[in-house]
């Protein structure tokens, strides 16, 4: 008998929220739920409580002081605080950023609104491997340069810059270095005095989280100066202001506490699973590739190619038993390449004919057996019929 659901690989869209933290959650609906901001009475005293620790949670997954935790809505409002901020503050005194071109597309956005403040950006390229090197870092800081930003974990690849490297460059000549960590937090260890990382941005719904809440962390010492972008009553110490979702924010603590304490047992069993399905495509699907380093890939993460196979066509293919992604933005009169795969120097076929597939926390080894299953014999299927196109969508 079916599944009436389809098997879920799409971890790096969004993930699942862990049952402990809707356990954690539910008394921030019920019981605990005053306005944390309230310093009147007793139920703000306790939805207070509860945020500031989750606050720590957080601090302590990335080694930061809880103070530095800001929260906000999510990875993009972070990034467009962090990239804006540091822009406004700066404006008219520096007047360069750097960031590779693979980067989110709400970095790209913030840094093109920093261009209308009159700042210069300079978009650096990757090897075929996604990585970035460090010395074209180290090459294109200039003396006016106010903010370099590198996502820590690409978000359709899954490759993982080396950021420790590139902080250390960014302390030595007095640049901030900000990271768009959504991606990288429960993957790959993340410590913020290590890595010289002056701001990083976080995302709850990545990490097995609730929606809608986020973290930008600022740094204290040496202190990081950013303009706020709202304005308000001056909640997360002036940087952001409005109610916080205390439950929300709960939620985002206990998934962090859940990662400081599984992170290691996690990665081996979702490499396994992941090793597991790349395998059996290569061995069953002729003409597989794999996009991006291997070595330096989050655990979960397969971006992979079928040489003579439409992306669109394939996810419509198989859409009732698999639910997985690929890197193309459709738009009303085509599917675009993906910017990130182009990067890698792939052809507009070769992007075309890649998707990402993404394992996680919940995904059985069972799964991933139905998946080669189902995958190769649709590829074989459409490779016969010819079909390279996606046929006209249903409601």
């Amino acid at each position: 008998m079916c599944s009436a659901r389809p098997i879920y690989l799409d971890y790096q869209a969004t993930t699942p929220v862990d049952a402990r933290v809707m356990e954690a959650m539910t008394p921030l609906f019920t019981e605990v739920f005053g306005n944390p901001h309230s310093t009147s009475h007793s139920y703000g005293w306790a939805a207070r409580d509860a945020v500031e620790a989750a606050r720590v949670q957080i601090a302590e997954m990335i080694n930061a002081d809880p103070r530095e935790i800001i929260f906000t809505s999510g990875a993009t409002e972070s990034n467009n605080m962090a990239i804006k901020g540091v822009g406004r503050f700066f404006e008219g005194r520096k007047g360069h950023m750097i960031a590779p071109v693979t980067e989110h597309k709400c970095v790209l956005e913030s840094l093109k609104y920093i261009e209308k403040l009159g700042y210069e950006i300079t978009l650096l390229p990757v090897g075929v491997d996604g990585l970035l090197d460090p010395n074209a870092i180290k090459d294109g800081i200039r003396d006016d340069t106010a903010l370099v930003s590198v996502m820590h974990v690409n978000n359709e690849i899954g490759v993982m810059q080396p950021l420790a490297e590139i902080g250390a460059i960014c302390r030595e000549r007095s640049v901030y270095l900000h990271t768009d960590a959504a991606q990288a937090a429960g993957k790959t260890p993340i410590d913020v005095r290590a890595m010289n990382i002056d701001l990083l941005s976080l995302s709850s719904h990545k990490m097995y989280g609730p929606m809608g809440v986020g973290v930008l962390y600022v740094r204290r010492k040496p202190r990081v100066r950013l303009e706020p972008l709202m304005d308000g009553g001056g909640q997360e110490r002036t940087l952001r202001s409005g109610t916080l979702p205390a439950p929300l924010v709960v939620g985002m603590g206990k998934a962090a506490e859940i990662i400081s304490n599984e992170t290691e047992a996690d990665h081996a069993r979702i490499r396994d699973l992941r090793d597991r399905l790349m395998k059996g495509l290569e061995q069953r699907v002729p003409g597989t590739f794999v996009n991006g380093s291997l070595d330096h890939r989050i655990s979960g993460n397969l971006n992979i190619g079928f040489e003579g196979i439409d992306s669109e066509t394939l996810m419509e293919t198989v859409q009732a038993q698999i639910a997985l992604s690929s890197g193309s933005a459709c738009t009303s009169a085509a599917v675009e390449p993906s910017y990130v795969l182009r990067a890698l120097g792939l052809s507009d076929t070769d992007a075309h004919a890649s998707v990402r597939m993404c394992v996680g926390r919940m995904t059985t080894s069972d799964e991933i057996d139905t998946t080669i299953a189902v995958l190769s014999a649709a590829i074989e299927s459409i490779r016969e019929t010819g079909e390279t196109r996606p046929r006209a969508r249903t409601a």
